[in-house]
């Protein structure tokens, strides 16, 4: 049995449509139904329980035999200002299944995040001189991966992976938080227009597809050997109005709409909290063996601008 938290969610939901593809359908599901979009998101799934995620934790031992657990639940909101709920809610929590985990001999693939990078003075290396978290969400990624380093030697597969920018389809339920590939799309749907941010021509990040992030977890699945901690990206970092062009090209050619590109202020409680520049140093992921090229920046922005356009942005079975 698989357990995917998070599975109504963005990536987890995309992992069990995945899971699914290949045959695998005795998966649990835990989340919170918050959002009609999360119901949208699984509702063509197929899974053996949902399991509400503040439920979850009691019942986990009662389950019966679990196989693995993929970890993709957490409070992502970058802007979230109670630090005790991002640290119960995303460390706490993390502890307890880690240690489920490491008694009961169950492999465990949890998401960090990029963001423990902050800034990227150090660099992007999974190294400790590298992280300088900038937020209480990025923080909490961190607490949890300095956790699990200070084990050295674990009694079954621990895999982190530190997400970078990662778009694509089920994630209409993540509102503010959702990529900018989604929210200029909508922009320029609604609006057209698409909004940038002042002085956006210098910020850079490194977008991957999802897509590319589920061949990232199914290899660790097929490698129940490796364990550590792994950069999640491309090694691309790629400009705000590149992404920008493309959408206006396809909206253009798509939906015959003409739209502008809008600067806009940056925003004040964005200052010191925005991360201008990311690109994954990703040795580390080769070295494991990973060795699948990644999507290019234009391929998976006009797949997933085909969604958005003609399945509400989700797989083309849903």
């Amino acid at each position: 049995m698989i357990i995917v938290t998070g599975g109504a969610g963005f990536i987890g939901s995309n992992l069990v449509y995945n899971l699914n593809q290949k045959g695998i359908t005795d998966i649990i599901i835990v989340d919170s139904l918050n959002s009609p979009e999360k119901v949208k998101n699984c509702n063509r799934n197929r899974f053996k329980d949902f399991i509400d995620k503040k439920a979850f934790l009691q019942k986990l031992t009662s389950l019966g035999k679990v196989d693995l657990i993929l970890h993709q639940g957490a409070c992502s909101n970058t802007m979230e200002s109670d630090g005790n709920y991002i640290l119960n809610n995303n460390f706490e929590y993390t502890k307890e299944l880690f240690h489920f985990c490491q008694k009961q001999k169950v492999r465990f693939i949890y998401a960090s995040s990029a963001s423990v990078y902050g800034n990227g003075t150090y660099g992007f290396k999974e190294d400790t001189d590298a992280e300088n978290p900038l937020n209480y969400y990025a923080f909490s990624k961190f607490l949890f991966d300095q956790y699990l380093n200070s084990f050295k030697n674990l009694e079954s597969q621990v895999v982190g992976l530190r997400y970078f920018n990662v778009y694509g389809p089920f994630e209409n339920h993540k509102g503010k938080m959702a990529s900018v590939i989604w929210h200029f799309y909508k922009q320029a749907k609604e609006e057209k227009k698409i909004k940038l941010f002042r002085g956006s021509e210098n910020f850079k990040r490194d977008f991957i597809y999802v897509n590319d992030i589920i061949d990232i977890i199914f290899f660790f699945i097929e490698n129940p050997a490796i364990s550590g901690i792994f950069n999640c990206g491309t090694s691309n970092a790629e400009s705000y109005y590149t992404i920008a062009n493309i959408i206006k090209e396809y909206v253009r050619n798509e939906l015959c709409i003409d739209c502008e590109i809008e600067q806009i202020p940056f925003p004040d409680d964005l200052v010191g909290k925005y991360q201008q520049f990311t690109k994954a140093d990703i040795d580390k992921l080769r070295a494991a063996g990973y060795k699948k090229a990644f999507t290019s920046i234009r391929e998976g922005v006009l797949q997933y601008l085909d969604l958005l356009n003609k399945n509400e942005g989700r797989m083309k079975c849903q």
